[in-house]
């Protein structure tokens, strides 16, 4: 990769104002790109480390709350662990800033960050709600901004987002958090318009449900007979496409794509579908 020099604009600066460290301060460019992966700890965001790690075409900055899960999942990448709560701007901000310390750069950002949610709306306590809104909306258009100016100033860098089909159609007992996946969608596609001749292309991955200890953790399990959750490693090669090709928008599985366009003809017809089958 030919080296360029720093961006003239510190992103962290201009944001917060806040101390970085300078471009004498920060190691040498590494030959190889470097992504910063959030949600690194477990799920999708452990899944996508492990495939980027096998080419060593990447460096990987690994990001998650729990620092255990997050040091064993760099050990086994050889990434860099970067814990951090992303919860609230200040540590987003200080998240890009340990990422721009370490390596100079970051030229790929994969949002995987996420917490999830299931029951009645009723039952969610106002702190939840918020929770969800920070972790899985604020969070990520923190960090777009945070990180984006650096990639615009050098001309090149990729954002993958990992949003959810809940976002796009909507399920029973998920309301909030498909509320806060839908916000991706909007999100994306408005970013797109901005980043046109800029070099930074922004994809966004949408998978149904995933065979991971997501459902575990919100502390409901999937008990849908259908869609049949995939493995984390196919949504890892769609993040890893997603970061080679110049796709918008990938699904997985791809044909759970296929319902939007019943919902954009017939939604009286596609509610009745999904109240007797979701």
């Amino acid at each position: 990769m030919r080296s360029s020099p720093p961006p003239r604009n510190n992103p962290v600066a201009e944001a917060d104002a806040a101390p970085v460290a300078t471009a004498a301060a920060r190691p040498a460019r590494s030959r190889r790109q470097v992504v910063l992966i959030t949600g690194a700890s477990s799920g999708i965001g452990a899944e996508v480390a492990s495939r980027l790690s096998a080419g060593g075409r990447w460096e990987l900055l690994l990001n998650g709350r729990d620092e255990g899960r997050l040091g064993a999942v760099a050990a086994r990448t050889s990434g860099a662990a970067l814990p951090m709560d992303l919860a609230s701007h200040e540590g987003c901000r200080r998240l890009t800033e340990a990422a721009l310390t370490h390596s100079g750069r970051v030229d790929a950002l994969v949002a995987a960050a996420g917490l999830g949610w299931a029951g009645a709306y009723t039952d969610m306590t106002p702190a939840t709600v918020n929770r969800l809104v920070n972790v899985n909306v604020c969070a990520v258009l923190h960090l777009v901004s945070l990180i984006l100016p650096q990639m615009i100033s050098r001309g090149s860098g990729r954002l993958v987002l990992i949003g959810s089909v809940v976002g796009r159609y909507g399920v029973r007992g998920e309301a909030a958090y498909a509320a806060t996946k839908g916000a991706l969608i909007p999100f994306a596609e408005s970013l797109r318009y901005e980043l046109q001749g800029t070099g930074v292309h922004l994809s966004l991955v949408l998978p149904g449900p995933v065979d991971t200890a997501f459902f575990a953790h919100r502390g409901t399990p999937y008990k849908r007979s259908w869609p049949r959750p995939v493995p984390a490693g196919r949504v890892a090669a769609a993040v890893e496409e997603a970061l080679t090709g110049g796709r918008d928008e990938i699904t997985v599985p791809a044909w759970l794509g296929i319902p939007g366009r019943l919902q954009g003809m017939a939604p009286h017809l596609f509610r009745t579908l999904a109240t007797r089958f979701g």
